[in-house]
């Protein structure tokens, strides 16, 4: 900060939270961090692997450690390393970000162990809301309605316990899920549809879980369809008070993995909100919860709610409660993870989140291509111009020349918009989205283009089956492919020709069309060559 910029919180820099902060994560979510860090007058120290030596978090934190390789074993999931690092350069706490060792209850006591503060709920909170059967049983014991399904894992490859595992599995009701008891984001997860598929489901389950995580243990849970996806951001302190300040609605998914948030859940009223606040309150009141979590449920076709689970963590989709209540969510955790109480601002907020007056969508711009499934595309970026102006925020940590490397999430950019109402903040969306350009790689940009033009969207017909309905659909998905390419032309091309390379590729049109240049035609030209045909009708 320059001196004779204003000083943003005046107070908190006279006193901050802590003096130096480490931030064991990479990408956008370390320059989020850090951000909050200067605010406060913080010093940051960041931390990289070898393919992230030149990174933004890099370049503009107060010091930065080397933890080894790329891959993220040798590097972001070496909680010893960070550790040291934190210690060796005289931080007083660690903000895990999300992903890697954030909701990892080993590390979490590790630093404790250490003498450093993690910024996050405790071990303890995070032992019993990071196991999936720990956290429905705690929720279930508060009184907090749970997904059917077992309670205790299940053997996996032990044929004399086929018939007690085929027999819960009838009692909870098919199809049903197989899900990991130790992790998220869709692995270990398998669909049964009936008996015949239940052995094999749980024992590929179970291996992809202990591959992904270490821990193989799955559990059965129903599947609820049509169903929503709604999480509540929950903050608690030190002296057990928790409260919910907002929902969002995640049911916009691929592979169990959200592409799509929204604060607030459309459709709620101010009883079904306050029900739901209680519920979320609940369940991590019973397990001990300090600092940022958020409890998810789905909402079925008859407006009941039924506890998922809980994230001990600050999540991926926070930017759209800020946009919504004013408040920056990573500023409470520093403070909340210092020891002091819940802030004015928190309270505020709480009272206000039953009758939200605000609007915020975010989309995850990933490194994937949305015609193949979402399979993710890594490569390197060639012009990269992301969209700003009233009303639209980007957390990026991506420049034009960067690589986008196979090691890590593909995500490369959050971008939301938010407005006086859900109409207003779809438009401000649309104009954002219209405004990006990227070349060199595929990016799921097309999926969100012809999001907010679909009519289901529009008219918030939200559903976990949005994707396949809308989109993977082999009709809709033609309709979809023809009206991305469209889309991707119109506003990569602006409408005029020209060759990316000679007898390789040229597109006609208008002549009186605005300007354009090179880079916008080879974007062109890159997206149609991705892009297969749209099979017949």
């Amino acid at each position: 900060m320059r001196k004779d910029d204003p000083d943003p919180e005046p107070s908190l820099r006279a006193d901050p939270p802590f003096r130096r902060i480490l931030i064991a994560n990479r990408g956008e979510i370390a320059i989020r961090v850090l951000r909050t860090c200067r605010d406060l007058g913080m010093q940051a120290v960041t931390v990289f692997s070898d393919i992230d030596a030149g990174a933004p978090w890099v370049r503009e934190a107060d010091a930065a450690v080397r933890l080894g390789p790329a891959p993220a074993a040798q590097s972001y999931l070496r909680g010893d390393a960070i550790v040291r690092a934190a210690l060796d350069t005289g931080a007083e706490a660690i903000h895990p970000g999300y992903g890697f060792l954030s909701e990892r209850a080993a590390f979490a006591a590790a630093v404790a162990s250490a003498g450093l503060v993690f910024v996050g709920p405790p071990a303890d909170a995070i032992a019993a809301l990071g196991d999936k059967l720990a956290a429905r049983r705690t929720a279930s014991a508060a009184g907090v309605p749970v997904v059917p399904g077992s309670m205790e894992p299940l053997p996996a490859d032990a044929p004399s316990d086929v018939d007690q595992v085929v027999r819960l599995a009838d009692e909870i009701g098919f199809p049903l899920l197989v899900k990991a008891a130790a992790g998220g984001g869709g692995r270990g997860m398998r669909r049964v549809e009936d008996r015949p598929e239940l052995v094999a489901a749980l024992a590929a389950g179970a291996a992809e879980a202990a591959s992904a995580f270490g821990d193989g243990r799955v559990y059965l849970e129903r599947e609820l369809r049509p169903a929503r996806h709604i999480e509540v951001q929950l903050l608690g302190d030190a002296t057990g008070e928790v409260v919910a300040i907002g929902e969002r609605d995640c049911s916009i998914q691929r592979r169990h993995q959200k592409l799509v948030e929204e604060a607030p859940a459309p459709g709620l009223g101010p009883d079904e909100r306050r029900t739901l606040f209680e519920l979320a309150v609940k369940a991590a009141t019973a397990a001990g919860l300090r600092n940022a979590a958020t409890a998810e449920f789905l909402r079925d076709a008859d407006g009941r709610f039924w506890f998922l689970e809980v994230n001990a963590r600050l999540q991926v989709e926070h930017g759209v409660t800020e946009l919504v209540t004013g408040l920056d969510l990573v500023r409470e955790q520093f403070l909340l993870a210092a020891g002091r109480r819940l802030s004015p601002e928190v309270h505020a907020a709480a009272r206000a989140a039953v009758r939200p007056v605000r609007h915020a969508i975010e989309v995850r711009l990933s490194a994937e291509d949305p015609a193949r499934a979402f399979v993710p595309v890594p490569g390197t970026i060639g012009h990269w111009r992301m969209p700003s102006g009233p009303g639209v925020r980007v957390d990026t940590a991506i420049a034009a020349g960067d690589r986008v490397p196979p090691d890590y999430d593909p995500l490369i950019a959050k971008v939301m918009a938010d407005g006086e109402d859900r109409q207003r903040a779809i438009a401000r969306l649309a104009r954002g989205l219209a405004e990006i350009e990227v070349s060199g790689i595929q990016t799921t940009l097309p999926f969100h283009l012809a999001l907010v033009r679909d009519g289901h969207f529009l008219g918030a017909e939200l559903s976990t089956d949005f994707v396949a309905e809308h989109w993977d659909g082999p009709v809709r998905q033609a309709a979809a492919r023809a009206d991305a390419v469209v889309a991707a032309a119109r506003h990569a091309a602006a409408g005029r020709s020209r060759s990316r390379a000679p007898g390789r590729w040229t597109v006609s049109v208008r002549k009186d069309a605005a300007d354009s240049s090179a880079w916008k035609d080879a974007a062109l030209a890159e997206s149609t060559d991705r892009w297969p045909e749209p099979p017949p009708p």
